[in-house]
């Protein structure tokens, strides 16, 4: 069968290559010309996977059965405008992909629904000092329709957000911003499949994160379980539940993020899709669950098996594992260390590098500085702990003066 997966990004790869090897033919969308995916695809196009019209266009060139993204937000919304065009398998209707994509109906859903925020408003570039009445600094501003911390500021005051905010617009295609009040906070990540309207929360982790401010929420790691997951899980799977009903999310994969702070669980937004941590990876580890393989199989029509599914204990998972997501320090890579060795060290599922020599690593801003991945696991906290120090000392990339660039926060 013919599939069209948009994005060609490392977030994309693993499904490009299970694509292939299940049979099937891929056809990879990606507006840049060297994505790694086009390396192991079938075809490739030069189009961005914002453009619904030019995605229409491949899916008729190709006659494609099926299309997907994953690992990002903004494309789930051109997937469900190509499906319905072509008549084509979607996990969602075109109001809902627009919902989890557009951070303005999202808040306001969650206000019409009684979902726990933070408090928000929405400014268009002539927006009034009083535009923010009741709305206490230090805030936190938004593009409304980007993706991987792009344009995510924390301010202290209001001549800060004018000087901030057409950088914030230069992230979207809308003429607003999204301003919410700062929310002091440990930040969760809960992911899962909704199967005909039954929710199954596969995963509820720690979202560590990076501040390099005025830009904040760089995620440097995905920890399993999360640290408040025995007070807080089942509050945050009662929360996930109406989410999805109230979104009316009928089917496919969540992955929705929450605040935990002094005053309880706010929501901070929502994305239908796996997760852009590896999630693809991970996940199947850690539950025996693959939700790639469902991923692929719901998009292209074909039926899944649900008994995993549905035989899946979240408060019986004892497993322990990190996710370390490697930033480097600013500068031109001369070489990388041999991961064959971290590979091989006790815990590690798997540790790779996005990046090659002579490539400029640049400031952390965004999720896209990112230069890399370690999947670790351990048999309690200590040994899990001990795996990732070690990891660690082993891992190398180094400048063009021989110095380890690499960040460990």
């Amino acid at each position: 069968m013919k599939l069209l997966i948009l994005g060609g990004g490392n977030c994309q790869l693993n499904a490009i290559l299970r694509a292939k090897q299940r049979g099937h033919t891929v056809i990879v969308s990606d507006y840049y010309e060297d994505a790694p995916g086009k390396k192991h695809c079938d075809y490739s196009e030069l189009a961005s996977t914002f453009s619904i019209d030019d995605n229409i266009n491949i899916s008729r060139k190709y006659d494609i059965d099926g299309i997907l993204t994953l690992g990002t937000d903004q494309p789930v919304y051109t997937v469900a405008s190509v499906a319905k065009e072509r008549k084509l398998p979607s996990f969602l209707d075109l109001d809902t992909a627009k919902a989890v994509t557009n951070k303005k109906i999202m808040k306001n859903i969650f206000r019409l629904n009684s979902i726990p925020t933070a408090k928000f408003a929405f400014l268009k570039s002539d927006f009034k000092d009083s535009d923010l009445d009741g709305i206490s600094f230090p805030i936190v501003i938004k593009p409304l329709d980007s993706q991987g911390q792009r344009g995510v500021y924390k301010l202290n005051d209001l001549h800060q957000v004018r000087e901030h905010f057409h950088e914030v617009l230069s992230y979207s295609r809308e003429e607003e911003t999204l301003v919410e009040e700062y929310y002091e906070n440990d930040e969760i990540t809960v992911s899962g499949w909704v199967e005909d309207d039954n929710t199954h929360v596969l995963t509820i982790t720690d979202r560590v994160t990076y501040d390099n401010y005025p830009s904040i929420g760089v995620c440097t790691a995905h920890d399993f379980p999360s640290k408040h997951f025995q007070s807080y899980g089942s509050e945050i799977i009662e929360i996930t539940n109406k989410i999805v009903k109230s979104f009316k999310i009928h089917n496919g994969p969540i992955y929705f993020q929450m605040l935990i702070g002094n005053h309880g669980i706010k929501v901070n937004e929502i994305a239908c899709r796996i997760g852009g941590a590896y999630e693809d990876e991970f996940i199947p580890h850690l539950t025996g669950i693959n939700i790639l393989d469902m991923l692929i199989d719901f998009s292209l029509g074909i039926d899944i098996d649900y008994t995993r599914l549905r035989e899946y204990q979240l408060f019986n998972n004892n497993k322990k594992l990190s996710v370390q997501l490697l930033f480097a320090k600013p500068g031109k890579i001369k070489t990388i260390g041999d991961l064959s060795v971290i590979n091989n060290l006790p815990g590690v599922i798997k540790a790779k590098i996005n990046f090659k020599a002579n490539d400029e690593v640049k400031e952390i801003t965004n999720a896209t500085q990112r230069v890399g991945y370690m999947i670790i696991e351990g048999s309690d906290l200590k040994e899990l702990i001990v795996n990732i120090d070690r990891a660690f000392d082993n891992i190398a990339i180094y400048d063009q003066n021989n110095s380890n660039m690499i960040i460990k926060f």
